[in-house]
């Protein structure tokens, strides 16, 4: 409203109030009032959230400045990065490639890339797709040697982005062989989410960052939607990144050292405003019930549903559950203000954090972002995720 011309201001308003009227339906409430005191207790350049019940946008906003310590105030509209909450889009495309018969859950690596990466381990092989998406697949955590093959690859500059999955997953997948540590089976594998993306381009025969803008972002009028670092080169135009070292926060808004390598993007190089950001949790947390139909609602049940259980946290921070479980893309969670499991999952590339929550039993959706990454940034959002479940949940009768 704040960017039409004047003239325009009193005419629209009143479209406004009588579509209201005619519709029944509440004005979206502004949570600049919520935000304001959460950002300045945590120091944080930037805050937005929003809230949807029955796939409406019912609560937003954002507060804060583009940089911090600059007067680069932050909109409604700013795009914010996702980081690893790109992993759930990234499974959804799956589940569309075992819908269309292209893909099967238990599709092995070997039999979907055997043919492009000869000299693959056997046991590498044989993982299958439900056990790279569920993180189960014996993949480690990123460590050294799997960060070189993205921050330090020689091939970088000589192969489109789906050769150089491939090439990365010859590399490791040539000389390592699965691990499944004792206990629970999950080690959160951001390599096992490129081999996803690169199972899915060689069935669809399309690289992976255009089926995510044609198949995720088009279909859900995500139009603010895009991949890579949120403001656009050159511009202030989003709340961009901050590296931290120490106490000092050195933001990071262009060029490569701006974002994850843009071979990563399977597991988490998607940007978004937070009513878009709320817009594709609302879709998920109607359970495939509500369009456009992107997958099957059984496709979806499965994505949604547990998978492997996630092993005990010694000292867990405050407010992070000491266990749960994982889904396809998502985490399973029951918070003590929650009362029971609910879908959530954050995300991060280091320089920014945000925070994604539904409950479909309710079809609600609650999102949260900020550009600053660390400890103060994931308390401030799981303090927001708190304080608007708590103001939008349906209160029990």
């Amino acid at each position: 409203m704040s960017r039409l011309q004047p003239f325009l201001h009193c005419l629209l308003w009143l479209s406004v109030l009588t579509a209201t009227a005619a519709s029944g339906l509440a004005q979206e409430q502004s949570l600049d009032a919520t935000l304001e005191p959460v950002r300045s207790q945590f120091g944080l350049p930037a805050l937005g959230a929003a809230v949807a019940r029955d796939g409406r946008i019912v609560a937003a906003g954002v507060v804060g400045t583009r940089i911090l310590g600059r007067n680069l105030p932050a909109a409604l509209d700013d795009r914010f990065h996702l980081g690893s909450d790109t992993k759930a889009m990234t499974a959804t495309l799956a589940g569309m490639m075992v819908d269309e018969g292209k893909l099967r859950w238990d599709s092995t690596i070997g039999a979907v890339l055997g043919a492009d990466i000869p000299n693959l381990n056997p046991k590498f092989a044989t993982i299958t797709l439900e056990q790279l998406l569920s993180h189960s697949s014996g993949i480690p955590s990123d460590n050294d040697e799997i960060a070189a093959l993205y921050f330090a690859n020689p091939d970088a500059y000589d192969y489109d982005l789906t050769a150089l999955r491939r090439r990365i997953i010859g590399d490791w997948g040539s000389r390592h062989e699965p691990k499944v540590p004792e206990g629970s089976p999950f080690q959160y594998s951001n390599l096992g989410y490129i081999v996803v993306g690169a199972m899915i381009e060689k069935v669809s025969g399309e690289p992976w960052d255009n089926l995510m803008q044609r198949r995720i972002f088009a279909p859900l009028g995500l139009n603010t939607a895009g991949l890579g670092p949120q403001a656009t080169f050159g511009l202030y135009d989003a709340p961009v990144g901050h590296k931290v070292d120490g106490d000092k926060a050195t933001p990071m808004p262009w060029g490569p050292a701006s974002d994850a390598p843009a071979v990563v993007g399977p597991a988490g190089i998607a940007h978004m405003s937070v009513r878009d950001f709320a817009r594709w949790a609302s879709w998920n947390a109607a359970g495939g019930r509500r369009g456009p139909q992107l997958v099957k609602p059984e496709t979806l049940e499965r994505i949604h549903r547990a998978h492997v259980k996630t092993p005990v946290i010694a000292n867990p921070k405050p407010g992070t559950p000491k266990t749960g479980e994982y889904a396809l893309g998502w985490g399973i969670v029951t918070f003590d203000w929650t009362g029971k499991p609910v879908l959530t999952h954050n995300g991060s590339n280091s320089m920014n954090l945000a925070t994604v929550f539904i409950q479909p039993d309710i079809d609600l959706a609650i999102v949260a972002a900020t550009n600053f990454p660390g400890e103060k940034a994931d308390l401030a959002l799981l303090e927001i995720i708190e304080t608007l479940y708590r103001q939008f949940a349906p209160k029990p009768r």
